[in-house]
Formats: C-alpha cells, structure tokens, sequence
C-alpha cells in the first residue's frame, strides 16, 4: 500500500504545482508558463498512464475459488504470480504483514452471537466473508474442519486434507492461519480489489487532465497568435497615425 501510495502523491502534487503555473500563464499571457505548464503535463500523463497499465498487470491474475454450499471464497497462493505476488509472500515482507493482520483484530471481530447463542456453522457457511477474513481466520474448506465457532476448528474425524495450510492452521488465537498460503493469497485479494478501484479514479483523473491539456495547448496557440498579430497591429496604427494627422 506504501508503494501504491508514493506515487499517487507525487504525481498529485506535481499536477497542482504545474497546473497553477499553466494557469497563471492563462492568465498574465505568459507563454513560457504555458509551454512549460504542456511539457510537464505531457510528462505527467504519460507517467499516469504508465501506472494504471502497471496497476492493471500486476492484478491481472488471481481470484477466490467457489466452495460448494458455502458464501464465501476460498483463496490459494497458487492461483497468483507475478511482481505483486512475490513482493507479499516474500519471507521479509510477510514478517511485517502478517504482524499487521494480527494487530488489526480482524479475526477478533468475526465473532457474532444471536441473544447471547453463538452463531451456528450453517449462519456462518452463509456469510460473505472478506479475502483476508476467509483466508486467514479459518482454515480452508477441502482441510475437512469442523466448526466450533467462527476462529475455532476442530479436525473432523482425526482427517485432515492434504493441503500444506492444513497443517498450518492454529486454534491459537494469536497464530490461526497467519502463516497460510492461504493467508498471503487473501491479502493479495484484498490488495487486488484496492489497487483495481484506485485505477478507476486514475482513469477518471486521466480523462480529466487530457481535457485540461487540451485547453491548454489552445490557450497556447491563442498566444502565441495574439503575440504575432501585435507587431502588425502597431505598424499599422503608426503609418495611419500621420496620414490623419496630415488632414
């Protein structure tokens, strides 16, 4: 989110700076502020365009898989790859964001209970969980657990699947599946979701400024016509100037 989040401020901070300079030459006629104001706004769009392709790439593969009966999706490390899914299963940075989930709760406040009566496992099967709740506060489905409640799963029958992440899951409330694959797949979700709405708005934004460049390079033109028909306007006045006179 960091690395989403830099960028963004830069490149907004670069288009109020260039977009009062571009302004201020509207305004005052100032066709250096003008050119300067097109050059680095050609330069900005380019880099905005070049961070939602960036955006959308990193993003493209991966999504929840269906579970038969159940609301919600199960996640698996598997079905990403790529830059994104390197940066966030890497050991360094999985320390760091697994300490981050563990910090915010959110396995917590999944608990729900109807008149003080825990909610049943067919409640909790219809439950659209979010990824990062799916694939870190429970184990996943082909693992066979059965439900005690919503961060408690008991193996069933003494079965468990063969999936690596069922060994990994923990009723230790302070470990559940933080160590999962599945785990690092709901965060890539999660992420996927966030850095697909962000480029929404950059689109919108991109549009925007596109119009704006637009405009600009008409002001521009307007500018530089008006500086060019000025030499002939005076000219003109000063030989008509004695002519009048002389009458």
């Amino acid at each position: 989110m960091r690395f989403l989040q830099w960028p963004l401020i830069v490149i907004g901070v670069s288009i109020m700076v260039i977009s009062l300079a571009g302004f201020a030459g509207a305004c005052y006629r100032n066709t250096f502020l003008l050119r300067l104001y097109l050059f680095a706004m050609f330069f900005i769009i380019a880099a905005l365009i070049g961070f939602v392709i960036f955006a959308y790439a990193v993003t493209a593969k991966g999504s929840g898989r269906v579970v038969l009966n159940r609301a919600y999706l199960d996640y698996y490390l598997g079905d990403y790859s790529g830059w994104l899914e390197e940066r966030v299963a890497g050991d360094s940075y999985w320390g760091k964001i697994s300490s981050c989930i563990r910090d915010s709760k959110v396995c917590r406040k999944m608990g729900r209970d109807f008149g003080g009566v825990p909610e049943s496992a067919d409640m909790f099967y219809l439950r659209k969980l979010s990824p990062i709740e799916s694939g870190c506060c429970k184990p996943p489905t082909e693992c066979g657990y059965v439900y005690m409640n919503e961060t408690v799963w008991n193996p069933g029958g003494g079965l468990v699947g063969s999936e690596i992440d069922c060994t990994r899951w923990s009723n230790d409330q302070g470990q559940l599946c933080y160590t999962c694959d599945s785990c690092k797949a709901g965060v890539l979700a999660s992420l996927k979701k966030s850095w697909r709405k962000v480029s929404v708005i950059n689109i919108v934004v991109l549009i925007i400024l596109v119009i704006m460049y637009v405009i600009g390079c008409a002001a521009f033109r307007n500018n530089r016509r008006i500086d060019n028909d000025e030499p002939y306007g005076v000219n003109r006045m000063t030989k008509a100037q004695p002519s009048r006179i002389q009458f």
